[in-house]
């Protein structure tokens, strides 16, 4: 942890700061206040997926520069699907060709907005498709991981598709595309399957461990089965955990509304944190990997939403007592930072 703060968030903060810049400079009005306010509200994803850089070792520059740039392209994409007017499936597959694009060297920039009015970005979207490109370009371990970033950023681009159309479409469509997976995951519900695609954990995981020198095709293997389902599905279920009472009031599809009632959702909890741990210990450096499980829970359950929810407290003593020691230092560290760091709640 002191190696992050000492060096990893610095870097993320300088090359945040070169696409706030170029963000400042889209010529679409809509467009480049959508790309600033994603950098400005999620900078912590940026700051949370760089700590896979550390797995890369001598070439966490490179890891920090890729990871910043793809979430970048994420959470701007989030934003313009979640926050248009739009609600066309294609405009939305269109714009996240992007992200298929940028884990694929070699393959062009395309015209990312051509089902929107909107389209003068000054090639914002197309030069951070490019810098993940030449990343991945330098990435000699990258052809052993290519198909499993691949299917990851597939899952994860269906998935915004699917949950960003007319809203009574939405439970519709991702229950029929889970239903092409459900033989494969029979243990998940539609909706659990859903939030396991909806992270990038496993891409910063696969693309820092292929810039280290060190992979191979079993290893990439192992990593997309310790990181898919269960590692990924417990990051994003903790996400929508604390946005509840947010998502209700603004009436957003939030996938812990699905559980049948709260003791089925807190047995469920803890099932994803059972077999995240059982999965991670197969890999190396499992220390690292049990740190940013714990780290997850912790931190997430820190938050200070987390406190506005009907039975929190039983609830986040549950989730911490099956966690662990760590997940608790990860808790009380965090709760203790929000009450120091400037402008918190009093």
């Amino acid at each position: 942890m002191y190696k992050v703060y000492r060096n990893v968030f610095p870097a993320v903060h300088a090359e945040l700061s070169y696409w706030i810049e170029r963000a400042k400079s889209i010529p679409d009005e809509e467009l480049r206040t959508q790309a600033l306010a994603s950098i400005e509200e999620k900078t912590f994803h940026c700051e949370g997926g760089s700590i896979y850089s550390v797995l890369a070792g001598a070439e966490s520059d490179k890891a920090i520069r890729f990871v910043v740039a793809y979430q970048t392209i994420s959470d701007y994409l989030d934003n313009l699907c979640d926050r248009s007017t739009s609600l066309d499936p294609d405009d939305f597959r269109m714009l996240h060709q992007a992200m298929t694009d940028a884990l694929t060297p070699g393959n062009q920039p395309q015209d990312y907005y051509f089902y929107r009015e909107e389209k003068e970005d000054g090639h914002y979207l197309s030069d951070l498709v490019k810098t993940c490109q030449e990343v991945l370009q330098t990435a000699e371990g990258f052809n052993h991981v290519h198909e499993h970033a691949l299917k990851l950023g597939g899952l994860y681009s269906d998935l915004q598709v699917h949950k960003h159309v007319v809203e009574e479409e939405r439970i519709p469509r991702l229950q029929n595309w889970f239903s092409h997976h459900q033989e494969e995951w029979p243990e998940l519900s539609w909706f659990e399957f859903s939030a396991c695609t909806g992270s990038t954990l496993g891409i910063f995981c696969l693309v820092s461990y292929a810039l280290s020198g060190k992979m191979d095709t079993s290893l990439a293997t192992q990593i997309e089965r310790s990181y898919f389902p269960y590692m990924q599905g417990l990051h994003i279920l903790l996400d929508y955990y604390i946005d509840q009472e947010e998502d209700e009031e603004e009436g957003d599809l939030n996938f812990c509304s699905y559980y049948d009632h709260e003791e089925q959702m807190r047995a469920r909890f803890q099932y994803f944190v059972e077999k995240t741990n059982e999965e991670v210990r197969k890999l190396p450096d499992p220390f690292f990997h049990q740190m940013i499980h714990k780290g997850l829970v912790g931190m997430y359950l820190a938050d200070r939403k987390v406190g506005r929810l009907k039975n929190a407290k039983s609830f986040v003593k549950d989730m911490l007592k099956v966690s662990g020691r760590k997940a608790t230092f990860f808790y009380y560290n965090t709760k203790m930072y929000n009450r120091l760091k400037p402008g918190r709640e009093l």
